[in-house]
């Protein structure tokens, strides 16, 4: 990936552009059908959380693979914008006291201390369920069997065995329950589920939305395991070597907490070697698709290569 101007950071920016104003039409203040009232503080609350920063890259992931398929672009950021509201408000609920107890996200106040902790478990919950809402839209995608199996895969991607699942390992691992051991086959797990899952889930939605066969799903799939795994080993190295002002929140905290990462168990120098490892397991997924793949493939690098 070079430098600032680069064909995939113009790509990506206009994904994040698309879904930012995608976002701020469907999160307007006025009831849809069938709704009766959208409380004024719990709308400013979702748009606080929503809108206005992040790189939308899980977007990104969804709009790419389904673009391998000549999905329409309104199909994938509608299926993408819904991904986005599941990653926000997993975001504000992580900040929360009860979990990792932040103040900043984003460089900006984080919601509970923008608004208050009663208000933010709402809003994290109306963009949770509001996911749900967008992916049953016809503007999504005209067949409902296409609907349903998107609305499936995020509902297990976001819960018990996926994101929701990991978080509740993580926090074990802290030895909130008691005393836990934890060796990379552990941490793997936790982190495949805390954060690789809604990855993956952006990888597979392009196959889903685009009638992928069996082989072009699976190598979707490793993908974006490649790709998750890759991306929580750069953000735990993040924690240690990454300055507050980039990355737009606290460092240090996860090494402070005593959170199972994957440089807790390897270390610094495995950690990047495994780095190194999965951006050519993921550069190995996608080679069906040859070079239509290419943008896929350097997010990639951009994951392994981030310092924000």
């Amino acid at each position: 990936m070079s430098g600032k101007n680069s064909p995939f950071l113009a790509r990506l920016d206009a994904v994040a552009a698309e879904t930012e104003t995608l976002l701020d039409r469907l999160l307007a203040s006025a009831p849809a059908a069938g709704e009766l009232s959208r409380p004024a503080r719990l709308i400013e609350a979702m748009r606080y959380a929503s809108l206005g920063g992040g790189k939308r890259f899980r977007p990104f992931l969804l709009v790419e693979s389904a673009g391998l398929f000549q999905v329409p672009r309104p199909n994938a950021l509608m299926a993408g914008a819904a991904l986005e509201c599941v990653h926000c408000y997993s975001l504000v609920h992580d900040d929360l006291p009860a979990m990792d107890n932040d103040e900043l996200r984003r460089g900006q106040p984080t919601a509970h201390r923008k608004f208050d902790e009663a208000t933010a478990i709402l809003s994290g919950d109306g963009l949770l369920t509001f996911a749900f809402d967008i992916l049953s839209r016809e503007e999504t995608h005209p067949q409902a069997a296409v609907r349903i199996e998107l609305v499936n895969a995020l509902a297990r991607a976001a819960g018990l065995g996926g994101m929701a699942g990991g978080q509740m390992l993580d926090l074990a691992a802290e030895g909130r329950f008691g005393t836990v051991s934890h060796g990379e086959r552990e941490v793997r797990m936790l982190q495949a589920m805390k954060t690789g899952a809604l990855l993956r889930f952006a990888c597979q939605a392009g196959g889903i939305l685009g009638g992928a066969s069996a082989q072009q799903r699976e190598a979707l799939t490793r993908f974006g395991a490649a790709v998750g795994e890759a991306f929580q080993i750069a953000d735990d190295l993040l924690d240690i070597e990454g300055d507050p002002v980039l990355v737009g929140k606290s460092t240090g905290k996860d090494l402070a907490a005593g959170k199972a990462t994957f440089v807790s168990v390897l270390g610094i120098p495995g950690a990047k070697r495994r780095l190194e490892q999965l951006v050519t397991e993921a550069e190995a997924a996608l080679a069906p698709f040859g070079a239509a793949a290419a943008m896929l493939i350097e997010g990639a690098h951009f994951v392994a290569e981030r310092r924000a």
